[in-house]
């Protein structure tokens, strides 16, 4: 089991405020920025495939991968009615390997930070080039070390509700200074609203934070040369005040 099975059915109500749409929209602006407007595109770290859904709209055909096998069966439920287009499967970002190209690669919602170790990152950005043809775009999101080290992670709280459950989410965060990472330690309680009957768990998920030399670095070991990069979702350079960094990289 992953660390995400545990809230899996849960995780569109954590994250129904997340502005998907946009996101979408900005990847799409940037794959066409650099000659992408169609064609093939694989996700890594799809989810639940609230992602997927705007590019298929855009015109691309869909392949998703996700390490989490409950994400993945809603990922292909949103789908189901033009499943022979789109596909959705369980698989190991550093590890999968489809033997085929696509158009674009994309990697959203930091799955590249959950690459906690140097092992981790080479074999994720081999795996986005070895499935990018020539020419191919691949868009990923990341933790920004300055940003993260300027303004250090903290305890939060979040508490949602819909019409089935209330949930409590308590993050609390632990650097480790000499990895580079971060564990965020999360305390969930689920309340069921038409029982009352409540259920508790926890989970650690451990997230780097990286820094643009080592991904031009590591990146270009495997043929991807980093384009641009920026803060989070804007067209500027990222610096302190940015947490989040997205990057496109060329395949050559």
């Amino acid at each position: 089991m992953t660390v995400f099975d545990a809230y899996a059915a849960y995780y569109d109500l954590l994250y129904r405020d997340k502005a998907y749409g946009e996101e979408a929209g900005y990847v799409l602006g940037l794959l066409a920025n650099h000659g992408v407007r169609t064609g093939s595109l694989l996700e890594l770290g799809c989810g639940t495939g609230r992602h997927a859904e705007h590019f298929a709209r855009s015109g691309f055909e869909i392949h998703g991968i996700d390490l989490s096998p409950a994400m993945v069966e809603q990922a292909a439920k949103r789908f189901e009615t033009v499943a022979s287009r789109h596909r959705f499967e369980v698989g190991d970002i550093r590890a999968v390997r489809l033997q085929r190209e696509f158009d674009a690669v994309v990697s959203m919602f930091h799955v590249f930070s959950y690459q906690s170790t140097n092992d981790d990152l080479d074999r994720a950005f081999q795996t986005a080039a070895l499935h990018l043809r020539q020419g191919g775009v691949f868009v990923f999101d990341f933790w920004y070390g300055p940003g993260v080290l300027t303004d250090r992670p903290a305890v939060r709280v979040r508490e949602m509700s819909d019409d089935r459950i209330d949930l409590v989410r308590i993050a609390e965060p632990r650097f480790l200074p000499n990895e580079n990472c971060v564990d965020v330690h999360y305390r969930v309680l689920l309340t069921d609203r038409s029982t009352g009957h409540a259920h508790r768990f926890e989970e650690t998920h451990r997230m780097r934070y990286l820094f643009l030399p080592e991904i031009v670095q590591m990146a270009g070991v495997h043929g991807l040369e980093i384009a641009v990069a920026y803060a989070g979702q804007t067209r500027q350079a990222p610096g302190f005040d940015a947490w989040t960094g997205t990057a496109v990289a060329i395949r050559k």
